[in-house]
């Protein structure tokens, strides 16, 4: 299993909304990413900065690469777009974190 960090940015007035749609996250967009690999996956708020730290473990890097150009991938980029910073093609803006501990 391949763990996997990084961080985006939430905008601090869409917090609330924020959860409320991971909580409500579509089945189609669960089953997809099982499908490709994601086990494990975990985002925690800053809520001083809006920071979210975003946790997973995948199968592998190329399975996990492909998750991106899914549909229900798109949709769920473009739906969360107004939520926070983003890039041109609507996915979040993401800093992949260097892991620097782990106690097995």
């Amino acid at each position: 299993m391949i763990r996997k960090a990084s961080k985006m940015f939430l905008y601090k007035d869409c917090y609330e909304e924020y959860k409320k749609r991971h909580d409500e996250l579509w089945s189609e967009m669960k089953v997809e990413l099982k499908a490709h690999g994601a086990q494990n996956y975990s985002i925690f708020l800053d809520e001083e900065t809006g920071h979210l730290f975003a946790y997973v473990e995948i199968e592998s890097e190329e399975m996990w690469a492909t998750m991106a150009d899914t549909a229900i991938c798109q949709k769920w980029w473009t739906y969360m777009e107004p939520l926070m910073e983003t890039n041109e093609d609507l996915s979040p803006v993401a800093v992949e974190l260097k892991s620097v501990f782990y106690l097995a």
